[in-house]
């Protein structure tokens, strides 16, 4: 079996961006966090390939991060990756510079992917499928690599498993080889986390999950974990229409417009309660 090490997302930002935080109320809810492990009582999962990566953990405690999320339900359900959400005391996504609180997320415990319940509405939402692309087929990945709006081009090397740190347990993934990025840059991917990737015929097929800049791989939730989630979440009822992507042209433009109507942002994380201005870094 082959067994590939590959960074999580490594933690820089060019700049440090300081975001208030907003709540419903002087003090919000505390954060509510459900688990969805479909393993539990154990039953055979689907079989993936030989191919396993190991997912580096960031060293020292957990700290304030950023990631990105993007909505699979106009009233409110958006979907980013676990390990951006997890230790979290406060979640927050991007509105008018500020940090609107959540309250209410589920984590898989299967792959690496979480649904907030009860985030900003969004006028669109982005359709999903639990299909898994050819190999050799284009990705569209897209997100917040160090803070900025990226867009992400990768061709699907095939499935694989992935085992974060010192655990045992393995998660279902995709690999990707990165081919090119909009705007052109070196720079880490740290911050793309919780960003979708879509396959050419226009469905979301998985969730920014690790990566390593060194190799130019891209490790995504494997789309089967990404939809059994959201049907356990019972929040996401929309299902929205997927058109196929005419080339990078149009992706570049489609991802334009779902930045502008909102339907992709930033996420932040928050792991000390005390209510303060937070500088928040990637999460990957």
């Amino acid at each position: 079996m082959a067994r590939r090490s590959i960074g999580c997302l490594p933690l820089m930002l060019g700049g440090i961006l300081a975001l208030a935080w907003i709540g419903e109320v002087t003090q919000p809810t505390p954060l509510q966090v459900e688990t969805f492990d479909p393993r539990s009582p154990r039953r055979p999962m689907p079989q993936w390939s030989d191919e396993a990566f190991v997912i580096e953990d960031r060293p020292g405690a957990p700290s304030d991060s950023m990631g990105t999320a993007f909505a699979v339900d106009r009233d409110g359900a958006w979907l980013t990756a676990e390990h951006v959400t997890h230790d979290c005391a406060r979640i927050g996504l991007e509105e008018g510079g500020v940090a609107r609180a959540v309250s209410r997320v589920v984590e898989s415990r299967e792959a690496d992917a979480a649904l907030v319940r009860d985030g900003l509405p969004s006028d669109h939402a982005l359709p999903l499928s639990g299909r898994v692309p050819a190999p050799g087929s284009v990705g569209f990945h897209m997100g917040f690599p160090a803070g900025r709006a990226a867009l992400v081009v990768s061709e699907l090397i095939g499935a694989a498993s992935a085992r974060r740190g010192r655990t045992e347990e393995t998660q279902p993934v995709l690999a990707w080889a990165e081919v090119a990025r909009l705007p052109e840059s070196d720079d880490t991917l740290s911050g793309i986390s919780g960003g979708p990737v879509f396959a050419e015929d226009g469905h979301v097929v998985g969730v920014n999950s690790a990566a390593t800049d060194r190799r130019g791989r891209i490790l995504t939730t494997a789309p089967d974990a990404m939809i059994r989630l959201v049907q356990a979440s019972r929040a996401v009822n929309d299902q929205p229409v997927a058109y196929p992507f005419a080339g990078l042209a149009d992706a570049e433009v489609r991802f334009a417009s779902w930045l502008e109507q909102g339907v992709i942002r930033r996420i932040f994380c928050d792991v000390d309660d005390a209510p303060r201005l937070t500088a928040a870094q990637p999460k990957g």
